[in-house]
């Protein structure tokens, strides 16, 4: 099976960017907060995120990557993993509907 990651680390310039981004797409900062955070919040920003794909390569990593602490955090974005080497031991932490309810992001 191939993965192939679509993103991975990134810098604090281009997170904001995407933020910004966002908040254009989806008209508010609130509404843009379910798909994107701030810098100082990033998992990206701080090397600890992927994007992956294709599907395949995500459902397998849904079954198999705690063994391995890669854990999907938000429903609404199954293709981010973060790094969570507990997950090894404890299993992957419940999914959050989307970024704007995850208290690290707040």
């Amino acid at each position: 099976m191939a993965f192939v990651v679509n993103g991975g680390w990134r810098s604090w310039a281009y997170q904001e960017q995407l933020r910004r981004q966002g908040i254009a797409k989806y008209g508010s900062e609130a509404e843009a907060a379910r798909w994107v955070t701030t810098a100082d919040k990033s998992a990206h920003v701080r090397g600890q995120a992927v994007d992956v794909g294709p599907t395949a390569a995500r459902k397998w990593l849904a079954e198999h990557g705690a063994r391995y602490g890669l854990c999907q955090i938000y429903r609404n974005e199954p293709w981010h993993y973060e790094l969570r080497p507990e997950a090894v031991e404890h299993g992957c932490p419940p999914l959050y509907a989307d970024p704007s309810q995850d208290p690290r992001t707040r």
